[in-house]
C-alpha cells in the first residue's frame, strides 16, 4: 500500500471542529436534531469530484474524520490517495457509519478537498506546460500564512520542484528555496553587485548563488556584471522584469515586448554564452500560466526554471459530499446515485 501522511502532522485545530466552530451551521443543527432524536442510521456519504484533476488534501481529510468524529473507531472510510489523477463526477472517498458521529464534518474536510486539489491540479498543468523546465512555487505571499503548509503540499504533489518557505515544504520535510529578492538590493542602494557579495560572505554556500538582475532594468548588463565577478560560483540569474517595463535590451515594440519576454531571454542566453558563461542557468518570473509557458516552450525560449506565483490561486475544483445509503439501501438524491469505484482503498 502507499503511505498516506499521519494525523498527526496537521495542525488540525480538533477541539474547534468537534464543537462546529468550522462548520456550516445548518451542518451543526443537523447533528443536534439527529442526536436529540436518538437516529444513529448508518449511512454511506459518498464524495465525488467536479472536475478532472490531482487530488490532494485526502490524507487531512482522512485525518479530520478520526481525530474530530465520535467515535471514530467505527466510522469505516475507503479513498483514493494523494496525488492521483480523478475525473469529472469520480467518488473519491466513502464514509461509512453512524451519521450523527461525523455529520459536522462535511465542511471542514470538503474544503480541504476543494483547496488541496485546485492547488495541485493547476501546478501539474503549469508542470506540463513547462515542457520539462523546473516549476519553482512563489505562492506564498499571495494568500494567508496559515494555509501554506497544505498549500506547499499540495504543489509538491502536483509536480513542483521547490517552495519558498519552511512552512510550504514541511509536510513532506522540505526546505524553503530562493535567495535575493529586490528588498536586497535595494537596502544596498540599487547595486545588485554589492547586494550578491553581501549574499555570498553571510550565506552558507550550500544555498547557490542566483542573482536577480532586473532592478535597474538592464537584465543582461546586470548579469554580465555578476557573472564577470563571481564566474562559476554564480549558479544562475532570475530575470523579473514588471509587466509595465520593457527591459533596454529589447527592441519590439508590441504587447510581446513588455515584462519577461521571449527576446529578453534569447538575447540574455546569447550574452552570457558569448562571454563564457554558459554555465549560468536563467529563471523567469512575473506573470507566468500555463498559457504563456506554453508559448515559451513552443518558441523554445532557453530557460531553465519558473518561478510562479498568483497564477496557481486563480482555479477552483470543488467536490460534494452526499448520503447515498441508509442503514443498507439505496437512499439518495436524485441524480445522486451509489457510485462505488473499484480504485478506493480502505484506510
Amino acid at each position: 500500500m502507499r503511505k498516506r501522511l499521519k494525523p498527526d502532522i496537521f495542525n488540525i485545530p480538533v477541539d474547534a471542529i468537534k464543537r462546529g466552530f468550522y462548520t456550516d451551521a445548518y451542518f451543526n443543527r443537523t447533528r443536534n436534531v439527529l442526536l436529540s432524536d436518538n437516529n444513529h442510521s448508518e449511512v454511506i456519504m459518498q464524495v465525488f469530484v467536479r472536475d478532472d484533476g490531482i487530488l490532494c488534501g485526502i490524507d487531512e481529510a482522512v485525518s479530520i474524520i478520526k481525530l474530530c468524529s465520535e467515535n471514530p473507531e467505527r466510522i469505516r472510510i475507503k479513498a483514493l490517495y494523494d496525488g492521483d489523477p480523478v475525473s469529472k463526477g469520480e467518488t473519491v472517498m466513502l464514509i461509512e457509519g453512524d451519521y450523527s458521529s461525523f455529520a459536522h464534518l462535511e465542511t471542514v474536510y470538503l474544503g480541504v478537498l476543494a483547496r488541496g486539489t485546485s492547488i495541485a491540479t493547476v501546478v501539474r498543468k503549469t508542470v506540463e506546460a513547462a515542457g520539462g523546465k523546473s516549476v519553482l512555487f512563489f505562492a506564498a505571499r499571495f494568500d494567508h500564512y496559515l494555509v501554506q503548509s497544505s498549500d506547499g503540499y499540495a504543489a509538491l504533489i502536483g509536480g513542483a520542484d521547490a517552495v519558498s518557505t519552511d512552512a510550504n515544504g514541511y509536510y513532506l520535510g522540505k526546505a524553503g528555496a530562493g535567495t535575493i529578492p529586490h528588498a536586497l538590493i535595494a537596502a544596498y542602494g540599487g547595486n545588485t553587485l554589492k547586494a550578491c557579495i553581501a549574499f555570498r560572505k553571510h550565506i552558507p554556500s550550500s544555498v547557490d548563488l542566483i542573482a536577480l538582475v532586473d532592478f535597474n532594468n538592464d537584465c543582461i548588463g546586470t548579469s554580465l556584471e555578476v557573472a564577470r565577478y563571481f564566474g562559476d560560483k554564480l549558479w544562475g540569474v532570475r530575470v523579473d522584469t514588471a509587466g509595465d517595463l520593457r527591459d533596454v535590451s529589447v527592441s519590439g515594440t508590441g504587447e510581446d515586448s513588455y515584462g519577461v519576454c521571449p527576446e529578453l531571454v534569447f538575447k540574455l542566453r546569447e550574452a552570457l554564452d558569448r562571454e563564457g558563461f554558459g554555465h549560468v542557468k536563467i529563471i523567469v518570473s512575473g506573470g507566468f500560466n500555463p498559457k504563456k509557458l506554453r508559448k515559451f516552450v513552443e518558441l523554445g525560449v532557453p530557460f531553465d526554471a519558473v518561478g510562479v506565483g498568483s497564477a496557481f490561486y486563480r482555479s477552483r475544483i470543488d467536490f460534494t459530499a452526499d448520503i447515498v445509503m441508509v442503514n443498507g439501501k439505496p437512499c439518495a438524491k436524485v441524480g445522486r446515485s451509489y457510485k462505488p469505484n473499484p480504485r478506493l482503498e480502505k484506510v
